[in-house]
């Protein structure tokens, strides 16, 4: 599109008894078919105004008004002054009456008198180019300065008389990026999405995980990933670039694995090691229990094919500690998490532990939080013999 745009600076001064300093304002870029009226709309929007009810004036530098027709009819009858000719701001176009380079006034609500200087700029503009879009009305694009309210509130239920409410102690959570809440999120049914990937259901896992919350899940929801980049890869892509991404980001035992694993299924790339089909959750369980005894009067003789084997050490409980430690740390109530750092401490641990997490409605979360820890050590144990979990 051609340079055939105007760019108009648009300063509020002040009003309402104000004076204002520095000018808060703001620049439009508005039409050759954009009349004074689509301006002056645009103006009252940018520079917050919640009461139109009241009447905007346009005055030009030659004396001349533009205003609506009622408006108009008035001013013309006025005895001092010059003798007007209004326009109709309704029907007159800002480009066919003004030149570049023209100052000219605009005043909302002719009571509190909201003065602004308007400047058009000497140089056209696309606004293809500035804004990315061709607006159907004028349409600021840049701005600055705070913008005083109409009627000069402060908070919404300001009457001029109050006292201006007490700060809150604490940020607003949106401001600590801690909103909206796990609590306002939609819980993540892991049987359902274990159910879509025992299925091959793309789309049931897709449903299960999109909208929830996942980051104590990522290595039992990762798992899916695959699966439904193979069957729904169009939308499964976001999915699987913010599972990485999570992975990547926490950084737990295997998550890395996990993410390169992931990966590589998305760009279509075989994975690192050769592909061992093993239930990660069972081997988690087998590794963080006692060692289980083969030889000779075991049931299986690892001796007479030991090139089908791998040894792998179990790791007992130590694991199981760090992980209560690590969700007692995570909780936010103080108390809480006092109290559940004091349950691991010393003999019955474990015990403890499990019965207070049941008592405070937590079993579910930890179920969640312990079980892919475990799974991610499972794949990183794997991965340190150079094996991929499948």
């Amino acid at each position: 599109m051609a340079r055939t745009w105007l760019s108009v600076t648009v300063e509020l001064l002040g009003g309402a008894g104000q004076e204002l300093w520095p000018w808060p304002g703001r620049m439009f870029a508005v039409g050759p078919g954009h009349t004074f009226g689509e301006l002056a709309e645009a103006i009252n929007d940018a520079f917050a105004r919640w009461d139109r009810s009241h009447l905007s004036v346009f005055t030009l530098a030659d004396g001349r008004v533009v205003t609506d027709e009622e408006t108009g009819a008035e001013l013309a009858t006025v005895g001092a002054g010059p003798v007007l000719v209004p326009l109709d701001m309704a029907a007159t176009k800002v480009a066919r009456t003004l030149q570049p380079g023209a100052e000219f006034q605009f005043t909302f609500d002719l009571g509190d008198n909201w003065t602004h200087r308007c400047v058009l700029g000497e140089q056209k503009i696309d606004p293809l180019e500035m804004l990315g879009i061709r607006p159907a009305v004028p349409l600021p694009y840049f701005g600055w300065g705070a913008i005083p309210d109409q009627y000069g509130r402060r908070w919404a239920q300001d009457d001029g008389e109050g006292r201006v409410p007490r700060r809150p102690s604490q940020p607003h959570p949106m401001r600590l990026h801690a909103w909206p809440a796990r609590t306002q999120l939609p819980a993540l049914d892991l049987t359902a999405v274990r159910r879509a990937i025992a299925r091959a259901d793309a789309d049931g896992f897709l449903a299960a995980v999109t909208g929830r919350d996942i980051d104590d899940a990522l290595q039992q929801v990762g798992a899916g990933i695959p699966m439904a980049l193979e069957h729904r890869r169009t939308e499964a892509e976001p999915v699987a670039l913010s599972v990485i991404n999570r992975l990547t980001s926490r950084g737990g035992s295997g998550d890395e694995i996990l993410a390169e694993d992931l990966l590589a299924a998305l760009r279509r790339e075989p994975l690192a090691g050769p592909v061992l089909p093993v239930d990660l959750e069972m081997l988690a369980t087998v590794l963080e229990t006692d060692p289980a005894v083969v030889g000779q009067d075991a049931a299986i003789d690892v001796e007479e094919g030991p090139d089908r084997w791998l040894r792998l050490e179990p790791t007992g409980s130590r694991e199981g500690w760090r992980d209560m430690a690590a969700f007692a740390a995570r909780q936010h109530d103080h108390t809480l998490r006092a109290r559940l750092e004091q349950a691991i401490q010393g003999h019955g641990a474990f015990a403890r532990f499990r019965d207070l997490v049941y008592e405070e409605g937590l079993a579910e979360p930890w179920s969640v939080f312990s079980t892919d820890r475990q799974i991610g050590r499972a794949r990183g144990v794997l991965a340190d013999h150079d094996l991929r979990a499948g």
